[in-house]
């Protein structure tokens, strides 16, 4: 059986995305202060997930600001 999906884990400093088409992320605040994920502010130790939904989704932008991320993404 082939497995189609990939699973990435990284920790991020400065502003990106998660590309459009991923199939499920997590993304969580580790640093000490506010970041910015999809235009929402992420306070320090909050989380927010974007589960499976059976079909990808469109890009989701984040900004750590002066903070740090911590993202796992399957696509």
């Amino acid at each position: 059986m082939e497995i189609f999906a990939k699973n990435e884990e990284r920790e991020v400093t400065s502003a990106g995305a998660l590309k459009e088409g991923f199939l499920a992320a997590s993304i969580k605040n580790i640093g000490t202060k506010d970041a910015l994920v999809n235009g929402v502010t992420l306070t320090k130790g909050e989380a927010k997930s974007y589960p499976f939904v059976g079909k990808g989704y469109k890009e989701i932008l984040y900004d750590p600001m002066q903070s740090k991320l911590r993202i796992m993404e399957i696509s």
